[in-house]
């Protein structure tokens, strides 16, 4: 019989699941894409009952490729922060998944009073906007729907709910959902009163890697059956401890449908500090490293790059690599005069592509390049603001999808210091297999880290 520890990556594009030796070898992954219906105005939703589902199907192709007897020790999930779902007390889930994009709650949050939303950025660390999922809930509210005596579960602790897991609201993702003060990571009472609700609107507060129960969905495979539980966190700072960024003074860039620059603290800022970087959209929050906080600024520039890559008709690997090629030999700063074509929309609080064409010349690769261009100048001015909080990176690590595009990983290492390209192709459910493996282990996560990631099949070169 071979034992074995199972990571998921809950994921804006894909969904993963990655099976994994309880020393960190890597056996196999299987993905599907994320099932999100696409609405007008930058909306997109899923049912609840989709999310578990494809899960499920994952779990069932796994099962089909492992060795007969196999068991499944730990599960761990990971995935998006911003979006989950809203369950009454018999568990049933009142309204799909709303994307962590997805705009709705902006006019809702605007409209709360003034006194919250001046101490919403100092006391969250996060920007007054529909990001957080408190706006969600102001939506949902507004929509009719009651929120007293519900819970809001984000995805990954959604989906260990439905495996068998109890309610559990992980600290880097509830973090995230405009109802955590960070001075302590505890709810936040005024943000519950504009709810008008409780602490029961969240679950039990749990760390990363902390066991929360056993696998009992009768849906699962026999081998699955058993395993212990654990929600490992948000995404992008998964993705970063799988890389190894784990560090002070390391920048961790993961380029996916979001792009996020991850910078390790060793405690939260003072309150002054992070209601200056609130305002520039940049969260101090909870790591999934026990006991660590992050600065963590996001931006739209992988959402921008797969629209103009839609929009020009590309599909397919081999049409993604012609393009990379073609913008590669361009120089970095095109070839057009400036302002002869220009695209916007990156910025967290944006991320509708917007095309402005002033010259002739104009070429798809042109159109690449000049959205990478765009994406440097919002990571810059993010860099210039934690820089005055934080003293500046000295390296950083590069991944994500994007990554494996040389005019991607050309066009960021001309602005970022010493850029290592990590080629781990699903380092966020790698990372949720490590928590998971941390979950069934007496070590510390240092030692368990140290110990899985050796066995890591994951390549770094420098740009």
């Amino acid at each position: 019989m071979s034992d074995y520890v199972v990571g998921i990556d809950m994921g804006s594009t894909s969904t993963k699941l990655l099976v994994a030796t309880l020393d960190g070898r890597q056996v196999l992954v299987v993905s599907r894409r994320s099932p999100w219906t696409n609405l007008d105005h930058g909306r997109a939703e899923m049912p609840a009952e989709r999310a578990i589902a494809v899960v499920r199907e994952l779990a069932a192709e796994a099962d089909e490729r492992l060795d007969a007897g196999y068991r499944i020790l730990a599960l761990g999930v990971s995935g998006m922060a911003e979006a989950g779902v809203l369950l009454d007390a018999q568990g049933t889930a009142l309204a799909p998944i709303m994307a962590w994009f997805d705009p709705r709650g902006a006019e809702q949050i605007l409209s709360t009073p003034d006194a919250f939303r001046a101490e919403f950025l100092g006391r969250t660390g996060l920007p007054v906007g529909p990001l957080a999922s408190l706006s969600k809930l102001l939506h949902l509210r507004d929509e009719g729907i009651a929120l007293e005596g519900k819970t809001f579960l984000n995805v990954p602790e959604f989906i260990v709910h439905a495996l068998g897991g109890p309610r559990v609201a992980e600290y880097s993702l509830v973090s995230r959902t405009g109802l955590i003060d960070q001075d302590d990571s505890t709810p936040w009472q005024a943000a519950l009163d504009v709810l008008g609700v409780d602490e029961s609107i969240l679950g039990t507060l749990v760390s990363a890697g902390e066991s929360v129960g056993a696998l009992s969905d009768a849906e699962m495979p026999a081998g699955f059956r058993g395993a212990a539980l654990t929600v490992a966190g948000h995404d992008h700072l998964v993705s970063a401890v799988a890389a190894g960024a784990t560090h002070t003074g390391q920048l961790y860039d993961s380029m996916g449908t979001a792009e996020a620059l991850v910078r390790v603290l060793d405690d939260t800022l003072p309150f002054d500090a992070r209601e200056r970087l609130a305002h520039a959209g940049i969260n101090c929050v909870r790591h999934v490293i026990p006991g660590k906080y992050v600065l963590l600024a996001g931006t739209k520039s992988g959402l921008l790059m797969r629209r103009v890559l839609q929009l020009l008709g590309i599909t397919d690997a081999t049409g993604r690599a012609a393009i990379d090629a073609a913008a590669l030999a361009l120089p970095v700063v095109g070839t057009l005069a400036d302002g002869g074509l220009e695209v916007a929309g990156a910025p967290n609080d944006d991320g509708v592509l917007k095309i402005v064409a002033q010259s002739d010349g104009l070429s798809p690769a042109e159109l690449f390049a000049a959205t990478l261009r765009h994406g440097n100048d919002v990571l810059a001015e993010l860099m210039d603001v934690m820089d005055r909080e934080v003293a500046p990176p000295t390296s950083t690590v590069l991944t994500g999808g994007w990554s494996s595009m040389a005019s991607v990983v050309r066009s960021r290492s001309a602005l970022l210091p010493e850029v290592t390209v990590s080629t781990h192709d699903e380092g966020t459910a790698y990372g949720a297999a490590l928590f998971a493996a941390f979950a069934v282990s007496a070590g510390s996560f240092d030692d368990v880290a140290e110990t899985f990631l050796s066995s890591s099949v994951l390549i770094t070169e420098r740009s």
